[in-house]
């Protein structure tokens, strides 16, 4: 490389001895021409608009690797000294170019036959390029671009993240809130979007940060020094934010936040373990078994974090260009992270055990205290390490969808994406049941010794049985004609519970006990509310049993004590209903939407607790101040207080956020059609 160095003219450097290789004579031309081919899918793998992916281009981008595996240079044979000066001449003079080509578009005089790179991708080498003394500052680029960020240039990032996962977990969540919230106000976003560039393009022309305008401005604080993918030096000096188009560089900023992220996660988890877990004094006054519950199997998921995080570095460290982190994620997924459930499956009795242990044992609740007040903490309670493999499984998750809806559809990056994400919703899935089983199994045996038949006894307690609600309504008695007539003694007590496949009727009596009249099975439930008929009857509804426990029909006049009330037990006893809003049917194009800006904890079953940032479908709401909606990520389906979210007013973002939905549950919707022609047949 000492010629490329010194200056020597392109003609020196074509005269080497690469032209008397063995084979038959090739052209100067078509030589550079290849091997310029070769060294762009080499260096941008992730770039689908280079000169190599263009329609009609007779180099096609290199197929992806299956799932799961280690990504590897081709097989073709590795360039020799005189190929690399000669592919560097090339991609020195196509960097030339590119500037003269976009100064000369600026200017208003592009020449014939020449392409801007920001309309038709790279631009073609012509028959005459210029000399490379006439372009010196060009070859730095490039030579960025062929080497790799060194390994001292990526341990020098991870040093400088400065916030522990929690503090990044607020921040990019609350930066999502706000950058929606931006969006919503807009009244016609592409107009608005139109005139943000060209704003921002005014006032700084040849600064490639105004080719896109990330949604989270990741890490940002004054002890990390960079805060995004296009702020690392590698990257400014390279010259490739000129080359990537604004969505390939918000695809980039989107897989470089899930590594980022999992350093700060590691971090976090590392102090969990360093600072709690091994404190000596903390180790003398817990007893092993309660060591055992409140740690669990930490240690194994901090091994499964580093494996994955030595993983992704290496990614980062081959090429500047990130070219995936999805089929990283899905390996891991498949063959580590069933540590995450063995994990969150223990929260219920983690959670229990620390309130006693706080309770019980003045001396734990003293060195708690103190290790929490150590600034390495910054301020964070102890609980709140405790709770970090399930908000990051669960986040993980968020991480991958949000590069899915960056990539290009009915790509290899697509299909990869959409693996991961299959296998990472099937671990949150079996976190979230190992939660519900262990409290599920103490509430159904609860349940069973508060019941006393007074018909035929019905087994309450089943591996595949859980309550979905339960309380206090009034049935009304008496003939229709006398509804009105001294209502108050028409109405007497009646106690519902209600499982996922049975409703049980009873009345309390003394004791704490409640005795059993009547059952039915949930699928031959039927609701229907009646039109309001004053205020004494406000709030009533029809609930129909086809087939109760006589094998016969009956009905039962109930009434709520508030509209929310009696709407939440329609929809519970008969899911499949027409809500307010859409039919379960149907999938409407656009419904009312809520963003969540106040995190909620579920008090009964069937609520839905919301963390920051969730987005969700209006399915139902009253007007006492209750929505029941469906989180868009996952499909689940609650009820929550209408304080805790913010509606959204902009269709057009409304119709965004759906099509984002269908796009990532696509496998998914399609997985359950197939089911149901399968069923129906």
């Amino acid at each position: 490389m000492a010629s490329l160095k010194n200056g020597d003219s392109r003609s020196k450097l074509l005269n080497v001895d690469v032209l008397s290789c063995k084979g038959p004579p090739v052209s100067v031309k078509s030589e550079v021409k290849a091997l310029e081919e070769q060294c762009i899918q080499r260096l941008l793998p992730s770039y689908p608009r280079c000169r190599g992916n263009r329609p009609a281009s007779p180099s096609p981008a290199l197929p992806a690797e299956s799932l799961g595996s280690r990504r590897s240079e081709p097989d073709s044979p590795p360039l020799s000294q005189p190929h690399m000066e000669l592919l560097a001449a090339a991609l020195s003079a196509a960097c030339a170019l590119d500037r003269d080509g976009s100064a000369e578009s600026a200017a208003g005089a592009r020449p014939a036959g020449r392409e801007s790179p920001s309309t038709a991708g790279p631009v073609l080498i012509p028959d005459e390029s210029p000399v490379l003394p006439e372009c010196p500052a060009a070859l730095p680029e490039t030579l960025q671009m062929i080497h790799p960020m060194t390994t001292d240039s990526w341990k020098t990032l991870i040093e400088q993240i400065g916030l522990l996962y929690q503090e990044y977990r607020d921040k990019s969540t609350l930066q999502e809130i706000e950058t929606r919230r931006l969006q919503d106000a807009q009244t016609d976003p592409e107009e608005c979007s139109t005139g943000e560039e060209t704003s921002s393009e005014a006032e700084s022309t040849n600064t490639a940060e105004s080719r896109t305008l990330p949604q989270i401005s990741l890490l940002r604080n004054s002890t990390s020094r960079f805060n995004l993918w296009q702020d690392l030096p590698e990257i400014r000096s390279s010259g490739v934010l000129n080359i990537l188009q604004p969505d390939e560089i918000k695809l980039q900023e989107a897989m470089f936040e899930l590594v980022t992220s999992e350093a700060s996660y590691y971090k976090s988890l590392n102090l969990l373990v360093s600072h709690f877990m091994e404190n000596e004094r903390l180790k003398k006054i817990l007893h092993p078994s309660e060591a055992h519950i409140l740690f669990s199997n930490v240690l194994d998921v901090m091994a499964v974090s580093e494996r994955f995080l030595l993983d992704l570095e290496q990614r980062v460290e081959e090429n500047i260009v990130i070219s995936d982190v999805c089929d990283i994620v899905y390996q891991h997924t498949v063959n580590h992270f069933s540590v995450y459930v063995t994990y969150v499956s223990n929260q219920t009795y983690q959670e229990r055990a620390y309130k006693q242990l706080l309770q019980d044992k003045t001396a734990f609740r003293e060195v708690i205290s103190q290790l929490e007040m150590d600034p390495k903490c910054k301020g964070l309670p102890f609980s709140s390490f405790l709770i970090l493999p399930f908000q990051r499984i669960t986040r993980l998750k968020l991480l991958v969808q949000n590069i899915l809806k960056k990539v290009e559809e009915k790509s290899e990056k697509e299909t990869t994406a959409l693996e991961a994400h299959k296998e990472l919703e099937t671990v949150v899935k079996a976190c979230n049941e190992g939660v519900r089983k262990m409290s599920r199994t103490e509430q159904m045996i609860s349940i069973q010794k508060k019941l006393e038949f007074k018909i035929k006894s019905v087994p309450i307690i089943s591996h595949s049985r859980w309550l979905l609600k339960q309380g206090e309504l009034q049935q009304m008695n008496g003939p229709k004609t006398s509804r009105t007539l001294r209502t108050k003694k028409l109405f007497r007590e009646i106690y519902l519970f209600l499982f996922n496949d049975l409703l049980v009727l009873c009345r309390q009596i003394p004791g704490d006990k409640y005795q059993v009249f009547d059952s039915a099975p949930r699928g031959l439930l039927r609701v229907e509310e009646l039109e309001d008929q004053g205020q004494s009857l406000a709030n009533v509804f029809i609930l129909r049993l086809l087939e109760n426990t006589d094998d016969r029909e009956v009905s039962y006049m109930l009434k709520a004590s508030s509209q929310s009330e009696m709407k939440r037990w329609m929809i519970s006893l008969a899911p499949n209903r027409r809500t307010k809003f859409v039919s379960f049917t149907s999938r409407l194009l656009d419904c009312p939407q809520v963003q969540c800006v106040h995190p909620y904890v579920a008090q009964q079953p069937d609520e839905l607790s919301l963390e920051l940032a969730d987005v969700l479908n209006i399915l139902d709401k009253t007007d006492d101040g209750w929505i029941f909606g469906e989180r868009l990520h996952d499909q689940e389906r609650g009820w929550f207080p209408s304080s805790m979210g913010e509606e959204i007013l902009n269709p057009k973002i409304r119709s965004q956020n759906l099509k984002e939905c269908f796009r990532v549950h696509k496998s998914d919707d399609s997985q359950r059609r197939k089911l149901g022609s399968r069923n129906r047949q």
